[in-house]
């Protein structure tokens, strides 16, 4: 632990949590966004990706870096509620757009997951007078391929829904 102190990379057990369980998100986030649907394996490594990404969330609320609640907090509210709209609908499945809304919040998720990586990593490498330039580039790229397959995807299974009603 005191190596990565020296590095600047972890602060604190906590820190260390929230990496670990960040780096399974990512793992198991990737790997359902990038392989097929609906199968036993997409729904098993699928709660994986949610018991990691609730374990990153929840750990998160208990680092400080800027002295309180700030902007990093905001995020994590917002992975939950992008987490809780993706994983009610395919549990309730109410509607025939619950396959659309569980495909379009989970993936948002993932998607809302590489832009917080790209914010640590700004973080951790660069001299925050060129931090929020690198952050919100890398953040605004990663949003619009995110924007660009998962809109592609999702107008498919929105087409489909409404085909059924």
């Amino acid at each position: 632990m005191e190596f990565l102190k020296s590095i600047h990379l972890i602060h604190s057990s906590i820190g260390l949590f929230h990496t670990l369980a960040a780096l399974s998100a990512m793992f198991f986030g990737t790997w359902v966004f990038l392989t097929q649907k609906g199968t036993t394996k997409h729904k098993k490594l699928g709660y994986v990706y949610i018991a990691s990404m609730l374990l990153m969330n929840l750990s998160g609320f208990g680092i400080y870096n800027f002295g309180g609640f700030s902007l990093f907090h905001a995020f994590i509210l917002l992975s939950l509620f992008s987490i809780a709209m993706g994983i009610l609908p395919a549990i309730r499945r109410k509607n025939d757009q619950w396959l659309y809304n569980h495909f379009y919040f989970m993936n948002w998720s993932v998607v809302g997951l590489y832009c917080a990586f790209w914010a640590e990593i700004g973080v951790r490498l660069f001299d925050m007078r060129y931090f929020w330039w690198v952050v919100m580039l890398a953040t605004m790229l990663t949003s619009t391929l995110g924007a660009i397959v998962i809109n592609r995807e999702a107008k498919k299974l929105k087409q489909i829904g409404t085909k059924k009603t």
